[in-house]
């Protein structure tokens, strides 16, 4: 019987034991382990929070992750249930469901299975173990091997020779929901529970107005953490949190306050910035940088991938600045989006898109006074952009011959995959006054456009189809570089233009576009590897931040990447 009507059987079998909860847990302790994991992923997707609870207590292998896993309802209720199984007192390990499971993973990632293989049964390993916290099972045991081998006693680390220490990885939001709150007090009292065998490691952390959750904060182990998102926060409130937190490798902040960009909590929160040696990505918005960018410049690493500085008061002194720093070689997304930074001269940005010119995969200039002759003057630079996936420029002033310009230029960047672009000028009664837009004209510009890439699209498909009698092409050249027709309208971007995109997505798809895992699976899409993590909140309990804008159809998303036809 070959491999796939075996997998078959196994999922037969499984859907068979769900069918009836109460024999489907007495059946553990006899399940071969090949059903396990199938059984496991039914019984997930199906939201069986009993099956879930008693398949923890008597996993077979060394670890388990949710994955790619995901459903919309109930999800915290899973979560409480699978963190429910795990065996953290010696008396439940009495039992003759007696558990090998050693780290139960909570966190959703599309490039995690549901257990690592077995490479040796004897010290079986997890690739997602921590590796930073003294807290943590690689620790723990190091400690009880030295007790017990060496006679050394270390009072922190030691646990009764009947525990054995658990992991229990999740990420978190600390959005004032009471259902997030509901579970975080689960999950303190479970670790209180414990006596110190389950260590609760979070690497993801995602808090709103951090003056109410400073007490929830203190059950964390904060040096496990390498990603950050804060909103509403002092600068001092900030620095703090940094220096608990050594391992970062990505960063996010919106509106931080503080009172001068040359007083003392700003020197302070520079010198703790400087001190995260593996920070890769780092966004800021609503953070008061004017003519200061250079100070940051100077501390971050040199190969940042990410900078994101969005409403951050940037001057063309700014932008020379980044221009002529070591970090302007390495970036592969850099979004400068609400700052005024075409106001006076092109010069500064146009001699960044040079230095960004080998590397740049993703750009973001939304809302920035980009004019015709702005865009004129940085078409050249723009066009030796080679690597470039995305460009978006929406809620600028641009006209439609430019327009026509801009799109004729791109279309000699081969992996070009998105471009969000504004409305031309003329199809507004008043630019940018929202209720003013002329529909028709609109419709008439997304012909235009339309025409324009078939034909566009034709002429790769003819070149292709010549090349290939020669030497063979790569596919994916060709589809990246080929658009396809279908134009949608979307809101005026906020604070970033991914809530835009995922407007387009929700038409698109109807997959919940205003859902952060919506949001995140599209942008792992988009922005390849750039995206570590695939977060899940509970639907409707999480709202993306305002927008700065009213809402208009000030924006057009073309670009969407199109099969190669075969």
């Amino acid at each position: 019987m070959d491999q796939k009507a075996i997998a078959t059987l196994l999922e037969l079998a499984a859907k068979s034991l769900l069918s009836n909860e109460p024999a489907a847990i007495h059946a553990l302790e006899e399940l071969p382990r090949d059903l396990f994991v199938p059984l496991f992923i039914d019984a997930f997707l199906g939201g069986h929070k009993k099956i879930l609870k008693a398949m923890v207590r008597a996993w077979p292998f060394h670890c388990l992750h949710i994955g790619a896993l995901s459903i919309q309802e109930s999800y915290y209720e899973i979560l409480e249930a699978m963190t429910d199984g795990l065996q953290i007192h010696p008396d439940q390990n009495s039992s003759s469901w007696e558990s090998k499971l050693r780290i139960l993973d909570l966190r959703q990632d599309p490039d995690c299975g549901t257990t690592c293989s077995e490479i040796s049964t004897t010290f079986p390993f997890c690739f997602q173990s921590c590796v930073y916290s003294r807290h943590s099972m690689l620790k723990t045991e190091e400690a009880q091997h030295n007790v017990k081998c060496l006679g050394i006693v270390n009072s922190e680390s030691e646990l009764p020779s009947t525990q054995k220490p658990i992991e229990l990885l999740v990420d978190l939001s600390f959005n004032s929901t009471l259902r997030t709150k509901q579970f975080l007090s689960f999950l303190q009292s479970k670790v209180e529970q414990s006596f110190g065998s389950l260590h609760l490691c979070c690497r993801d952390l995602q808090i709103d107005k951090i003056s109410a959750h400073k007490s929830v904060l203190q059950f964390l182990d904060l040096g496990c953490i390498d990603h950050l998102e804060l909103n509403q926060a002092y600068l001092n409130e900030v620095t703090t949190l940094l220096a608990q937190m050594i391992h970062l490798n990505s960063i996010s902040l919106s509106n931080i306050s503080f009172k001068h960009r040359k007083g003392e909590d700003f020197r302070a929160f520079l010198i703790q910035l400087g001190q995260l040696d593996n920070l890769q990505e780092l966004s800021l918005a609503l953070f008061c940088l004017t003519d200061q960018l250079h100070k940051l410049l100077r501390i971050l690493p040199p190969q940042l991938d990410i900078l994101c500085l969005s409403f951050c008061g940037l001057s063309n002194r700014d932008i020379t600045v980044l221009s002529q720093s070591s970090q302007a070689t390495y970036l592969r997304l850099l979004n400068l989006s609400n700052n005024q930074i075409f106001s006076e001269v092109y010069e500064p940005f146009r001699n960044l898109l040079e230095k960004v010119s080998g590397t740049l995969q993703y750009l973001e200039i939304n809302n920035c006074l980009v004019t015709d002759s702005t865009l004129s003057a940085v078409l050249p630079a723009l066009s030796h952009c080679t690597h470039l996936h995305v460009l978006s420029f929406a809620f600028n002033p641009i006209t439609m011959p430019l327009l026509m310009d801009l799109l004729q230029h791109l279309t000699c960047l081969m992996e070009l995959k998105h471009v969000i672009y504004p409305v031309p000028v003329h199809c507004y009664e008043q630019w940018n006054f929202p209720g003013s837009l002329d529909r028709q004209k609109l419709a008439e510009v997304q012909a235009q456009l339309t025409a324009m890439l078939q034909v566009h699209f034709q002429v790769l498909q003819n070149s292709r189809a010549k090349k290939q009698q020669k030497q063979k092409m790569c596919p994916t050249l060709w589809k990246c570089g080929a658009y396809s027709v279908g134009l949608y309208e979307i809101t005026p971007v906020s604070k970033h233009v991914s809530d835009s995109i995922v407007a387009k997505e929700k038409i698109k798809y109807n997959d919940g576009g205003s859902s952060p895992q919506g949001r995140k699976k599209f942008w792992r899409s988009v922005r390849g590897n750039f995206g570590k993590r695939n977060r899940h909140y509970d639907r409707g309990e999480y709202e993306p931040q305002p927008s700065h804008f009213q809402e208009d159809d000030g924006n057009v998303l073309m670009g969407d990447v199109q099969e190669d036809p075969q």
